[in-house]
């Protein structure tokens, strides 16, 4: 059994799961009791707030040395410096988020060229496949 890794800790980057900002991302600045913490994310447009540890998922990115109740304008050069965003974007996770809003953005349209496309792709694998039984 794997060890629990993520821990609650000031500097560590948590994704909001209810309200209009969810799917964003934020970083805990400060810990006020065992079911509450202070966010702020100001590389993500999320404002400082205290929020529910139920409201939030923690996540395996964390700023390292981080004080505590940090302002807006020196956690966005932490953030930017420690590279942390760049650190999310390339997880499977956020690759995930990403995916899902852009399919839940596609017209009509574009979910008909997607299929077309798909077919194309079928058909080729397809072929490449009968001709490489029938050599055998």
């Amino acid at each position: 059994m794997a060890a629990f890794r993520r821990s609650v800790e000031v500097g560590r980057v948590v994704v909001l799961n209810s309200g209009h900002k969810a799917g964003r991302t934020a970083v805990i600045v400060d810990i006020i009791d065992h079911n509450r913490a202070i966010i702020d994310g100001p590389t993500t447009g999320v404002h400082r707030q205290e929020i529910s540890f139920n409201r939030v998922t923690l996540t395996d990115v964390a700023l390292k040395k981080i004080p505590r109740t940090i302002g807006s304008v020196a956690l966005k050069k932490a953030i930017i410096k420690q590279g942390s965003d760049a650190a999310w974007q390339q997880t499977a996770w956020a690759k995930t988020l990403n995916q899902r809003q852009t399919r839940a953005n596609l017209t009509d349209f574009d979910r008909f060229k997607i299929m077309r496309l798909k077919k194309q792709q079928r058909f080729i694998v397809q072929k490449q496949m009968a001709a490489l039984k029938k050599s055998n």
